[in-house]
């Protein structure tokens, strides 16, 4: 199975570049697993997302991804005043921290990246990979080229997080070709978001709004929460011609010892199982492999679950927990596409995006939505 069979022609205007003022409004794509459908009609029907208490009721079960994005991306200089881009990926002991850094090429060991704040200033440490390096945060003179630095410091935490709240920038993807402003701090994140540590939204929550979840509430769905923090590799293409060939990042998610309960419930009561997202398929299917839902590790008691999981899903893979899923549409040759094929099939999946690019869908993360049951 080669990458280049998941590829698709999308015009550059279908790509959303704002998000809508109404969540709710986005468009929904409706297609039913068991129904007829192939590569030339793919049997989809065509909502508005506040429509999907039509859709859902007492049978089933809704999981979210509570991970909320951090602004972690940071604008720095370096002495000459050129700019460098600073993506947090995780914090070290001391005051460390490793972020993917462009341009890494000419950095020096022990240089100091200066931010636009007096007084804040990131030491760097030497490479981690190609694109990671390790730095540390510097506060106080040695980091200022002003003299006010001891007055600026007062205003912040001299920690990475409180840093990244106070001067960092919500890292939009790259095909959001324009700045992020202040809107994007609320609408780049779910109206469920509680857990901080994720570098990208888990976007197909993004479309709900607390009306919509108290209608779906009122309807008997359970909505049940775990946290999948998406990191930085969600930007990183896949890059071996060969589908089975690649690997995706770990990433760090759990899952409150009720939700593994109440899933266990659900499933033994034959009720369906709807993920919000890949992020959540992702993690279910993780915590299947990992015997979550039984066998002895699940007897934890009331402990919650947690884990890394690096699971790559593409087609011939075989679901053991997710019995629907709410999604976005997904750039070409992705790994969120492979897993959308391996949940609907690559031909009709690929029918689905060609109906929604004829029909004027919006693609990606600020985009409009598809319930594959």
């Amino acid at each position: 199975m080669r990458l280049e069979d998941f590829d698709y022609e999308l015009p550059e205007s279908s790509i959303a570049q704002q998000a809508l003022p109404d969540r709710a409004a986005s468009r929904l794509m409706v297609v039913d697993r068991k129904a007829h459908g192939d590569e030339r009609e793919p049997g989809a029907t065509h909502a508005i997302f506040r429509d999907l208490p039509r859709f859902l009721g007492p049978d089933d079960v809704l999981v979210v991804n509570r991970s909320r994005v951090v602004p972690a991306r940071l604008f720095v200089h370096r002495e000459s005043g050129a700019r460098v881009e600073l993506l947090f990926v995780r914090s070290r002991a001391n005051g460390e921290f490793e972020a993917w850094v462009r341009p890494i090429g000419r950095l020096r060991v022990d240089e100091v990246l200066r931010s636009d704040r007096p007084g804040i200033g990131f030491r760097f440490l030497g490479k981690a990979s190609d694109r990671e390096g390790r730095f540390r945060l510097e506060t106080g003179p040695a980091a200022a080229s002003a003299p006010e630095a001891l007055d600026a410091i007062h205003a912040f935490h001299a920690d990475i997080e409180g840093i990244l709240e106070a001067l960092g920038h919500v890292p939009l993807p790259p095909y959001i070709h324009r700045p992020d402003e202040p809107a994007d701090r609320d609408r780049y994140q779910t109206v469920y978001a509680r857990e901080k540590g994720s570098v990208a939204a888990p976007t197909a929550g993004l479309h709900f709004d607390q009306e919509l979840l108290s209608l779906l509430s009122a309807r008997g769905v359970a909505v049940l929460p775990l946290v999948l923090h998406v990191g930085p590799g969600t930007f990183s293409p896949l890059e071996a011609a060969e589908v089975g060939a690649n690997r995706l990042e770990p990433e760090q998610f759990h899952i409150p010892a009720e939700t593994i309960a109440a899933i266990r419930q659900a499933r033994g009561a034959g009720k369906r199982i709807v993920a919000v997202g890949t992020t959540v398929t992702r993690a279910l299917e993780a915590a299947h492999g990992l015997g979550w839902f039984g066998g002895p590790a699940a007897a934890g008691g009331e402990r919650d679950f947690a884990a890394e999981t690096d699971l790559f899903i593409y087609p011939g893979y075989r679901f053991a927990v997710v019995d629907a899923m709410i999604t976005n549409f997904h750039l070409p040759r992705s790994s969120l596409l492979l897993l959308v094929s391996a949940f609907l099939g690559r031909e009709r999946t690929l029918a689905c995006y060609r109906k929604a690019v004829e029909n004027e869908y919006r693609f990606y993360s600020y985009g409009d939505a598809m319930l594959i049951r």
